[in-house]
């Protein structure tokens, strides 16, 4: 068993739960309409996606060094070869893997959900910014031509 390799998938699956409560923290503000947070927790978010994306790759570097591909294939293979705490440690970390992923998801929908809410309101204020009548006297209806009330 690496050792090596424990210590990395063991940091790896720290950091992919710090990330989920982040993402736990951005579903929170959102849902709380607390939008003033969002730019913090994006930060955040974004300097932990670095450091995990850097310790994914030192994991697989760790695993070509054990003779093992990179990427998944070669992940399954190292732990595998590895024993069972490797295997345990691989296993959570694609469990907690998944739940980022899941959670991610989750928030990308509430997130294209409040920008369909602002764009829609936002057209309705554009809309409603504009004049009932025309200078025809013609009835206005957001975009269309509108149609004129008084006939002669």
């Amino acid at each position: 068993m690496s050792s090596k390799l424990l210590d990395l998938l063991n940091r790896e699956y720290a950091a992919t739960g710090a990330f989920v409560t982040l993402l736990d923290q951005e579903a929170a503000a959102m849902t709380q309409g607390e939008f003033a947070r969002l730019p913090d927790i994006a930060a955040r978010k974004s300097t932990l996606a670095d450091q995990i994306a850097l310790m994914a790759k030192q994991r697989e570097m760790e695993q070509l060094s054990l003779g093992h591909a990179a990427g998944r294939r070669g992940a399954d293979a190292a732990a595998a070869a590895g024993g069972d705490a490797l295997q345990h440690a691989w296993r959570n970390l694609l469990k907690r893997a998944a739940q980022a992923h899941t959670s991610n998801h989750r928030n990308g929908v509430m997130i294209h959900t409040h920008l369909d809410f602002t764009r829609q309101t936002l057209g309705f204020l554009q809309a409603g910014s504009q004049p009932l009548y025309g200078p025809d006297g013609g009835h206005k209806t957001g975009q269309g031509g509108g149609h004129c009330l008084a006939l002669g």
